[in-house]
């Protein structure tokens, strides 16, 4: 190989090297900052650009997608005086790049070291109970404490949230044993309801079925007494109507006689029917009676007749 291929090979080796420093593509949802000479130059967006060689190089990348990491577990103490173990996630967003590659030098391990102790100071405003209970307000206000302080350091804090809380063991024991008999006490109270609301079904079972059988007894009554009471209007208007009939037929000619015929028979047979009934013969103190009281009620019938009608 001679001496003009190797200076051919060197140049080409050269360009290569020349055009990889110098052509720089930058990924989607990132950024570059580039340094000339040591000094903060400029910030490359997504895109293709080119930079100076042996001037300019990429001092820092940063991407600016949302991005979350654990933020380590701690002991923390309530306002009970009760040890806690919590940790969490810590979801944060570059939005500065100059700020963020000059502002801090680990803006991540610190944003979780304050997280830590915000997290810290919160739980120990608050007892044991409320800190299950509260876990969206001390979310709350550890995003607020760390995105303020985050601000120069080009960081958006988005979200945090807490993982688990573990409390001490003998703490654990006594909340179960709570949780327990709170569970016992509620299924006491629901049987209690569970029966007291039985026995009021009960009662207004039997209240409903003594108000229907006192209003079917009293339909009852009713039609029994109208029914009594139109059969009393169906006698009396069939009492009337035959004695009127009788009234009419004694008026007729002849009626008069037929009329003591008729009440002499009936005398006649009532004493004979007497007569059957008893040991004792019983007679007429004067055969002449059962004509004088058919002559009285002949007389009697006279003037019935000759009385004035409506």
């Amino acid at each position: 190989m001679d001496i003009t291929a190797l200076l051919m090979i060197g140049f080409t080796i050269v360009v290569v090297v020349t055009l990889f420093k110098t052509a720089k593509v930058v990924p989607q949802r990132q950024q570059f900052v580039i340094e000339r000479l040591g000094k903060y130059s400029r910030t490359l967006d997504a895109g293709f650009h080119f930079l100076i060689p042996f001037l300019d190089k990429v001092a820092y990348k940063h991407s600016l997608k949302e991005r979350a990491f654990d933020v380590p577990s701690q002991q923390c103490i309530t306002k009970d005086n009760i040890s806690v173990e919590i940790d969490g996630i810590l979801y944060l967003q570059v939005m500065d790049a100059k700020a963020a590659s000059y502002g801090i030098e680990n803006y991540e391990f610190a944003s979780s070291q304050l997280a830590q102790t915000t997290l810290r100071s919160e739980i120990g405003k608050i007892e044991l109970d409320r800190t299950f209970e509260e876990r969206e307000t001390i979310n709350s206000e550890v995003v607020q404490a760390v995105d303020k302080a985050s601000d120069p350091w080009g960081v958006k804090i988005l979200r945090y949230e807490i993982k688990d809380i573990i409390p001490p063991t003998s703490v654990k024991d006594a909340l179960e044993k709570q949780m327990r008999a709170e569970r016992e006490r509620r299924a006491v109270v629901a049987e209690s309801e569970g029966e007291r609301q039985a026995k009021i079904n009960v009662s207004e079972g039997m209240k409903q079925e003594s108000i229907n059988i006192s209003e079917a007894e009293k339909i009852r009554q009713i039609n029994e007494a109208q029914g009594k009471a139109e059969e009393i209007e169906l006698i009396a208007t069939a009492t009337a109507e035959g004695l009127r009939k009788v009234a009419d037929a004694i008026n007729a000619p002849g009626g008069s006689e037929a009329m003591n015929l008729r009440v002499a028979e009936q005398y006649v047979k009532e004493f004979g029917n007497l007569a059957k009934e008893t040991n004792t013969l019983i007679l007429p103190q004067s055969m002449s009676d059962v004509g004088s009281f058919v002559g009285t009620i002949t007389k009697t019938l006279d003037q019935i007749k000759k009385s004035p009608t409506n």
